[in-house]
């Protein structure tokens, strides 16, 4: 039998993850799912369904008309007795609350973010005119205050590889592991750092997907797509290094055709990823959080910089909307601006 593609684990994952969510929403939610499916992401669908999930648990909590039932009794009518009121009183609620003895938080961005879902699934009734009421759409999203991006200065690259190459800040213990890590590490991290591929696409990457050839490595981006990512000499380096040493090992049942392993000889997971990125950069860094994602922002922060060509980046990332390839590179635009702005000269200055 055909080992099954990495993206298409994750997806069955997903969809049973999300019929086990909708098992606790009102009924009529399966329309909206279903009505959503072609334009969306699995993992968008369980987003929604979590945040979905949590809007009516609060309803069923604070509001007296649906205490008086079980969530997935909730009938359709019930979205048009809501008011902007109550969608603004959950919001509230967001920002502190408890279930099952955790407490949980939500910052403007998870509150955004769950408005957002809010306004989808009311849009989505409204357009279909299975409702005449639209309240989510009178309530205004929270503002937003920017952040900085966090990313990896160039000299900061330079340490952080060079930790992984040597490991002489780890500890005895992860010395241990890391005479067994490294080739693959340093391999995984440049990738990460000269590609700018997301955490998730680098450890779905097979063996087979590498075009030696053409420096170049086949991915599947979210939503789907199949694309060709190229790279340079140190990325095909520290790959060719990782592929000796691949070839040697015996991979555990499932992970046969999996580019990285881990120490079990399974297909490594996003969250052992993300440890090792923990690990190494702290070493570099204790002020900033470096993640795989920033390693991805550290990466189109080089690329614009040396090219200036926006939509490039936003190509190369697979950002579908080139605004948002502008919105986290807009401090590199206005650094490029400035430098523009002492590049012309209207007259020589008087000796």
């Amino acid at each position: 039998m055909k080992e099954r593609a990495y993206y298409e684990n994750v997806n069955i994952a997903n969809e049973k993850r999300l019929r086990g969510l909708l098992q606790e929403l009102p009924s009529f939610c399966r329309e909206f799912f279903i009505g959503i499916e072609p334009s969306t992401s699995s993992r968008t669908r369980i987003a929604y369904a979590y945040d979905l999930g949590i809007f009516f648990e609060f309803l069923h909590e604070n509001n007296s008309y649906c205490g008086k039932m079980e969530i997935k009794d909730f009938p359709l009518e019930l979205l048009e007795r809501i008011t902007p009121f109550d969608i603004e009183e959950y919001l509230q609620y967001l920002k502190y609350y408890e279930k099952d003895g955790v407490e949980h938080t939500n910052d403007e961005r998870g509150i955004m973010r769950k408005l957002a879902s809010l306004r989808s699934f009311y849009n989505y009734y409204f357009r279909k005119e299975l409702i005449e009421k639209n309240p989510a759409a009178l309530v205004k999203m929270p503002k937003i205050h920017e952040k900085n991006i966090v990313r990896l200065d160039v000299d900061e690259i330079v340490l952080l590889l060079d930790e992984v190459e040597t490991g002489d800040k780890l500890t005895e213990r992860q010395k241990i592991y890391h005479k067994k890590t490294k080739v693959r590490d340093l391999a995984i991290l440049t990738l990460l750092l000269g590609t700018g591929i997301r955490v998730s696409e680098c450890v779905g990457l097979n063996i087979g997907d590498i075009d030696e050839k053409n420096n170049g490595i086949k991915i599947h981006r979210k939503g789907g797509a199949e694309v060709m990512v190229y790279f340079g000499d140190e990325v095909a380096e520290a790959l060719d290094a990782y592929l000796d040493e691949r070839l040697e090992i015996t991979p555990a049942e499932g992970s046969a055709d999996a580019l990285f392993l881990s120490l079990q000889n399974r297909r490594i997971s996003v969250r052992s990823v993300e440890n090792l990125v923990k690990k190494y950069s702290r070493l570099v860094t204790t002020v900033k959080n470096i993640t795989p994602h920033k390693l991805r922002s550290t990466y189109g922060t080089n690329l614009y910089r040396e090219t200036g060509d926006i939509y490039l980046v936003a190509d190369v990332l697979g950002h579908k909307d080139v605004n948002t390839t502008k919105k986290h590179y807009a401090a590199q635009a206005d650094e490029r601006r400035r430098m523009a702005a002492k590049s012309v000269r209207l007259r020589e200055k008087k000796k």
